[in-house]
Order: structure tokens, then sequence, then C-alpha cells
């Protein structure tokens, strides 16, 4: 089956905490967000978590940057300056994703912006619904019981 996502940026982009106390490279950048609904999301940002994903990263002001174990699987990165959430890391595979709005976009990537997928869309509550919610510009919209049958079929340890 062909890969149907967007090509990753060439160029790297950068993004920083509230404060500036810890700055983001990401390299190979997709141009979608990842929507997570659960409800741990939700209470760490107040809403549903938007996740950039790339193929390497770096980080500036590491000694600003602390973590959190929130479940058997994944940890939250957040700066202990300002409180700004970073990333969400799942453990087995240590993959990062990046929380969107710490970075600046070019304009053209901004506007084409897509999502590749909405996950826990069984958690989401009623107050809120996103404007690119049909599937011309979102990804498969996945249950948390889905989800974890994937990461378990994977082969990922999660409990």
């Amino acid at each position: 089956m062909a890969d149907t996502h967007p090509a990753p940026l060439t160029e790297s982009i950068s993004g920083h905490c509230l404060c500036g106390s810890v700055s983001i490279t990401l390299e190979g950048a997709r141009p979608e967000v990842d929507i997570c609904h659960c409800a741990m999301c939700r209470r760490w940002g107040g809403a549903f978590f938007g996740g950039l994903k790339g193929s390497g990263f770096s980080v500036s002001g590491q000694e600003h940057v602390t973590s959190y174990r929130s479940s058997e699987w994944a940890e939250r990165a957040f700066c202990k300056q300002c409180g700004s959430n970073l990333w969400y890391r799942f453990l087995p595979g240590d993959l990062h994703s990046f929380l969107a709005g710490l970075f600046d976009l070019p304009a053209d990537v901004d506007a084409s912006m897509g999502i590749e997928q909405q996950i826990f869309i069984d958690e989401k509550p009623c107050w809120y619904d996103l404007a690119q919610d049909s599937q011309k510009k979102t990804g498969p919209r996945k249950t948390g019981a889905q989800i974890i049958a994937e990461a378990k079929a994977a082969g990922f340890d999660i409990g």
C-alpha cells in the first residue's frame, strides 16, 4: 500500500517553551498533526493534544526539562521554569511527539497542515469539535481500544 502522507519537511523547524528556557529543533517533521483526545492529554493541556513527529530532534536547555511518568508506557515532559508542556514520549518505542504549538511554522507549511489521525475518540468530550473534522483533512479516527490493540500487535509491551 502506498504511503499517502505528505513528504517530510526538508528544512528543520524550531520551537521553544513560553519562557524560552527550552528550545527544540525537529528534523524531518511531518506536516501533519496527531490529535489525542484521551483524558490524560486533556488534563495535561486543557483540551486535546496536538503533536508533531519527525525523524530526529535536538533539545537545548535540557536542564530545564522535567518529565512525569503518566502511565506504564508513556512519559510527558515540561519546562520546569514556565510549565510549558513539551513532548509526549511513548516509552516502548522511544517515540517522541512534540506539542505543535511550540513551533514557528513557515506560513506555507502552516496553511497546508492536516491531521494525520485522531486517537482515543471514544474519550473526546462533546464541548469541542475540530474544524478539520473530515476525511479530506484528517486521517483515521481510532478508539482507545483500537490504539492499545495496535500497539500490542506491533509487539509493544504496554501492560
